[in-house]
């Protein structure tokens, strides 16, 4: 199966080095037979891990297999057989059962999510999210406010309490919620191989705010967010936004409170080492994590730019004009001619853009793309569904999320096309925020309190690179 990598990384630098003789004849191997299993991809691993002389530059600092960079070296290999072949040992990248720890928020705007009458939406994410990890797994649940506390009850009790609140009252002082010691210390006690969960309504209660401007409060909230996750490199964080029932008493900033019924956000902030981010993003033992149905929306804080997969599609709906692909480095368009009656060339890319882990309101809207070139072409964005899928263009779109097309006036002898997409804050954060949160008018039943602030200071700590991803296809007459 042909493949055009969108970024050429160092698998092939990594083929050409010396050393690796008997692992690459081994991969060679697997692929020659047709044999790609968990358990041919399993032995290729030991054979690194027991070679840690020979192999280092595919091991963690830790001493076990980085995924990442065996998947480059296989790529590498595959790349140079006749014709080329591919293996895509995603799901394989996780040999060991990845462990959660839920911090599970018990402050007095948290209460009234779970009361008997409502639908049960905030036990039931966190219900799913535990029995989303495979049996076995080591799961640890913890009660948070002011500080974080150790659940005295079974995972099982956990799943089956009716009412969460009530069994954990007197736990902690759940007058205020204490951010900054809480973030800490999850990222402090993470392991590798962790996935970390905070439950929470996410507006920021700090202990006695009595006279505080808002404006301060929102300041700090945003320099704590970005102080606290820029200490910690290589971390990985997804937010996710569900609605639920809300019953009781919500406590506004620095005003009386007062009952409400009816809906209100409430989050997943999973934490986790970036590689352990992408093996659930990949791995189906844990498919269920990240892709829930109930998601309203979510968002991945990334730490630099990443490589997604491109392919070509020699025939699309949407092709005008007349080009070849050529077959290498890089993605090369050769003996492109416009379209007879329009002058336009227009060409079609399959993309995989699931590890970015954005919703498709972000992915489709050609707003939040940059395109330059000499012809000024332009690009739309449409995700891939299966009825696109025939027997003809399968082997393009297998695995691919989202068909990027581009059109131009094709006038300049050679051209280049960049793609890229910004690295911002997704606006249904900003939709999702409020800055008055003392009445229930007005978009009070979908926003959060302070909200832009703190994912604001989360995304200035990881933000990285100005863009997601970055392209090039070269146009040649």
């Amino acid at each position: 199966m042909r493949r055009l990598p969108l970024l050429v990384m160092c698998c092939l630098m990594l083929v050409a080095c010396g050393g690796h003789g008997q692992l690459e004849k081994a991969v060679r191997g697997v692929l020659v037979s047709g044999d790609t299993t968990r358990a041919a991809y399993d032995s290729l691993c030991t054979l690194v891990t027991d070679n840690p002389g020979k192999y280092g530059d595919l091991l963690t600092p830790e001493g076990r297999v980085d995924h990442k960079k065996m998947a480059e070296f296989i790529e590498g290999i595959g790349s140079h057989l006749r014709p080329p072949m591919h293996w895509d040992t995603r799901p394989y990248g996780g040999v060991d059962d990845l462990s959660l720890t839920v911090y599970f928020e018990r402050s007095g705007s948290m209460v009234p999510y779970d009361q008997r009458g409502g639908g049960g939406q905030l036990k039931k994410a966190v219900n799913d999210l535990i029995n989303h990890f495979p049996a076995g797994s080591k799961v640890d649940i913890n009660i948070v406010n002011d500080g974080i506390y150790p659940y005295q009850h079974t995972v099982d009790e956990f799943l089956k309490d009716r009412d969460i609140y009530q069994s954990t009252a007197g736990v902690g002082d759940a007058a205020y919620t204490d951010f900054q010691l809480i973030f800490n210390k999850i990222l402090e006690a993470q392991k590798p191989g962790n996935v970390s969960v905070l439950v929470s309504d996410l507006i920021y209660s700090p202990q006695d705010t009595r006279g505080v401007s808002l404006d301060k409060i929102f300041n700090e909230e945003n320099s704590l967010a970005t102080r606290v996750f820029a200490r910690y490199k290589g971390k990985s964080v997804v937010v996710q936004q569900f609605m639920g029932d809300y019953s009781g008493k919500y406590y506004p900033y620095n005003n009386e409170p007062f009952n409400y019924s009816g809906k209100r956000p409430f989050y997943l902030v999973i934490i986790a080492d970036s590689d352990v981010m992408d093996q659930l993003a990949q791995d189906k033992r844990y498919r269920g994590v990240l892709d829930a149905p109930e998601v309203r929306n979510s968002y991945r804080f990334n730490q630099g730019e990443a490589t997604v997969e491109c392919r070509v599609l020699p025939e699309w709906k949407d092709n005008a004009g007349r080009f070849r692909v050529k077959h290498g480095e890089g993605i090369v368009l050769t003996k492109c001619d416009g379209d007879r009656q329009t002058g336009k060339l227009c060409f079609t890319l399959a993309v995989n853009l699931g590890g970015l882990l954005k919703d498709d309101a972000l992915l489709t809207d050609a707003a939040n793309y940059n395109v330059q070139s000499i012809d000024g072409y332009t690009l739309t964005v449409q995700p891939i569904d299966q009825s696109m899928v025939t027997a003809n263009n399968k082997e393009y779109l297998e695995g691919m999320t989202h068909v990027l097309t581009l059109v131009g006036d094709l006038k300049s002898p050679r051209d280049e096309v960049h793609i890229s997409l910004r690295n911002e804050l997704p606006a249904w954060v900003s939709q999702s925020s409020s800055d008055n949160d003392t009445s229930t008018g007005g978009s009070f039943s979908t926003t959060t309190l302070g909200l832009k602030q703190l994912l604001g200071g989360m995304f200035d700590a990881m933000r990285g690179g100005n863009n997601l991803f970055d392209v090039t296809i070269q146009l040649q007459r």
